[in-house]
């Protein structure tokens, strides 16, 4: 049996500090590579006319939903329970936690639905729109989609 000296303890210690070091650095390194980034500049000022902004956007009585069926990105914006095609400022269709694989849809209104196509495999997405109604007011959601395995 061999004894155990000083620089065995060391090595030991040292190789298992090591792992944890190079696990937490990893972990890190991978965590800012996938940020996806800011919703706004500066939170405080985003703030101040929250209240507000949802006043308004809940009075325009809208009832979004988004769906995905064939490759294709189906959005209904009801009002007062008829379809609707606002002026759609942005949206992007992405996953929730990384900017990877973010698309740019661009809508067709059909008389009933938004369409437009995108390419989705299975699992969670989220619709990010800003849409712009008549009398000016601005709609902002996320909308999730949920797409089958």
């Amino acid at each position: 049996m061999t004894e155990i000296k000083g620089w065995h303890v060391f090595s030991g210690f040292a190789f298992a500090f090591g792992i944890i070091i190079a696990v937490n650095l990893t972990l890190a390194f991978n965590a800012v590579r996938t940020f996806p980034g800011l919703e706004v500049k500066n939170s405080y000022v985003a703030s101040q006319s929250f209240d507000a902004d949802r006043a308004a956007q809940m009075a325009l009585n809208w009832q979004v939903s988004a769906d995905l069926a064939g490759g294709e990105l189906r959005l209904e914006i009801l009002q007062d329970g008829k379809p609707i095609a606002p002026e759609i400022e942005s949206a992007t269709f992405g996953r929730a936690t990384s900017v990877a694989q973010d698309q740019t849809p661009d809508f067709v209104f059909d008389g009933n639905l938004l369409r437009a196509p995108v390419v989705a495999n299975g699992g969670n997405w989220n619709l990010r729109l800003k849409a712009r109604a008549e009398d000016g007011t601005l709609f902002q959601q996320r909308i999730i989609v949920r797409v089958a395995r």
